[in-house]
């Protein structure tokens, strides 16, 4: 087992029951996931998708504003750049944002070619504006069900490619390691019945990581319940980099369910605002005038920000979202899925106010890749999609690029991975320690993290966060099996992300410090990584050029 409060080296596990081959596993099935198996098919051999859950359970699913590209009239990549630069404040790696914005187009019309049926007008594709973007440029599908339509259309693609493999309901446990600190295949435990059940082990000459994110490790996400980290936690454990971790975006309109509720939560598409809905407080106060030029168009970080703030001075748990004045016609047509969710939980939004409050949404930091997906310091591993840090999201994602960054830089992955295929080799006896806690320990890590690092952080919280994480790290662990390994995996990611938090001295895009409350670019433009050293988690500033988009 590993030393008390240590970040384990290797989860827990029965040894093997079975051992499969392939010369590609994909670990995830969301769009980034089965746009890399889309594109890797025909040009290596055999490729293994595996997916936690079914299919259509990732967050691609409950994707509903869309996909951002610069397919519009009178549009062009560079403006789209120009938006995601603003909106990253500073923390952008411009080639990466250059590679995403001027491949984007292609990518999402290959998507229509696999059969992706987005919304038209009079024969065009239907474009609407979500905070951040000066220009209309999300594609959407079904109004508000973009991910919905995507997911269905990947998913039919990958049905018809014979030589793509998947196996549901497998949890990625760790990888195995290759005498030279590569990939030389990964631990899986399967639920089901047949050869294929419990936990075996996948020989591959590469993985790639598509797994999600991390929004579980908070009481409060809009996140589905298979996002604990696990691909993160994954590759740091086999030395991969975490990057930008403490850059975490919490979606200003999320709707509140009171105060007791906890795990996914209903989002309030950012696209509801984008057609002319507005934020107000209790007193009929509008709560961005004045903020920022954009309004109720500002960038996440800035609308979050601002209903946090106007939360705390009334001393209400949530803010108002008007959009009665849409009618029922445009409700019905254009949002049918918000329409439904919200008047399950007892909302009408054509005559009632909606109830909203930041909540987890997304994680714009993760395993540290080149601009071809590879993750830094693990050969044969490669990273795409949210469990990824490519570097184009900076310090706040720009509403609707996180499925073009999931195509994007899949894409990149399969034009380079076929060329640099390991040979495959047997796993060498694995020298990481053991360690496992015990899954009653997740409940904790969640009240911790959003207690004290959540939308609003502190030196001494922070400090607080810090201590906690690591007593509950060394707490003793009980049977090994998913629950588990998934409360392992949270908290190996908290305490990664807290290090990197309680770095980061300074207010900049979605990462708010109050006791540090500017930007600092004189001495924070740079990224925070993280690794695990003598098993410890260990954040290191790296100083590197601003990008010239400003803060928003």
């Amino acid at each position: 087992m590993s030393r008390p409060s240590s970040v384990s080296g290797r989860l827990s596990a029965p040894e093997p029951g079975w051992t499969t081959y392939a010369d590609v596993v994909v670990v995830g099935s969301g769009i980034a996931g089965l746009t890399a198996a889309l594109r890797l098919y025909g040009q290596v051999g055999k490729i293994l998708v595996v997916t936690k859950d079914v299919l259509d359970a990732g967050s691609t699913q409950w994707a509903q504003g869309g996909i951002a590209a610069a397919l519009g009239p009178g549009d062009t990549p560079a403006q789209h750049e120009h938006d995601t630069l603003v909106a990253g404040a500073g923390g952008c790696d411009r080639d990466a944002v250059r590679a995403l914005v001027t491949e984007g187009p292609a990518a999402v019309r290959e998507l229509i070619s696999w059969g992706a049926v987005f919304d038209q007008h009079e024969g065009a594709l239907s474009l609407t504006r979500e905070g951040g973007h000066l220009r209309d440029r999300i594609a959407h599908a079904g109004g508000d069900a973009t991910g919905a339509e995507i997911q269905r259309a990947l998913i039919a693609a990958v049905g018809k490619a014979p030589e793509i493999e998947v196996i549901q309901h497998a949890l990625a446990v760790d990888l195995l390691p290759a005498a030279d600190g590569g990939v030389a295949g990964l631990t899986l435990h399967v639920l089901g019945e047949g050869q294929i059940d419990g936990v075996g082990q996948v020989l591959c000459r590469a993985v790639v990581l598509a797994s999600g994110g991390l929004g579980q490790v908070f009481s409060q996400s809009t996140n589905p319940s298979v996002a604990t980290g696990d691909g993160m936690a994954l590759a740091i454990r086999a030395g991969a980099t975490l990057r930008d971790l403490e850059f975490v975006q919490f979606h200003p309109t999320v709707m509140w369910l009171g105060e007791e509720s906890q795990g996914q939560q209903p989002l309030i598409s950012e696209a509801v605002r984008g057609e002319g809905a507005f934020l107000f407080d209790d007193a009929g106060r509008r709560i961005m005038e004045g903020v920022h030029p954009l309004a109720d168009l500002a960038p996440r970080d800035v609308v979050a920000k601002a209903i946090t703030r106007r939360m705390h001075e009334t001393g209400r748990p949530h803010a108002w979202l008007d959009a009665r004045h849409l009618g029922a016609d445009f409700w019905e047509r254009r949002f049918p899925t918000i329409l439904a969710t919200a008047r399950v939980h007892g909302v009408d939004p054509v005559s009632e106010l909606i109830p909203v409050a930041p909540a987890q949404h997304y994680a714009s930091g993760g395993v540290a890749t080149d601009l071809w997906g590879r993750a830094a310091g693990v050969p044969g591993l490669y990273a795409t999609g949210e469990v990824a840090c490519s570097g184009v999201h900076g310090a706040n994602r720009l509403a609707s690029n996180s499925l073009l960054e999931g195509l994007v830089f899949s894409r990149r992955i399969a034009e380079v991975l076929p060329g640099e295929l390991r040979d495959r080799t047997d796993p060498v006896v694995d020298p990481r320690p053991e360690g496992l806690l015990p899954g009653s320990a997740r409940s904790a890590v969640q009240e911790v993290m959003t207690d004290r690092v959540g939308v609003l952080r502190t030196a001494a919280g922070l400090a607080s966060a810090g201590s906690d994480l690591a007593a509950l790290a060394a707490e003793p662990a009980t049977e090994p099996g998913p629950d588990s390994w998934e409360t392992t995996n949270l908290v190996t990611v908290s305490r990664a992300l807290t290090a990197a938090a309680t770095l980061r001295e300074e207010t900049r895009g979605s990462h708010w410090r109050d006791d540090f409350p500017a930007r600092d670019d004189a001495e924070w433009a740079g990224h925070i990584d993280v690794v695990v050293d003598r098993g410890r988690p260990v954040a290191t500033f790296h100083p590197a050029p601003a990008t010239d988009g400003e803060s928003s």
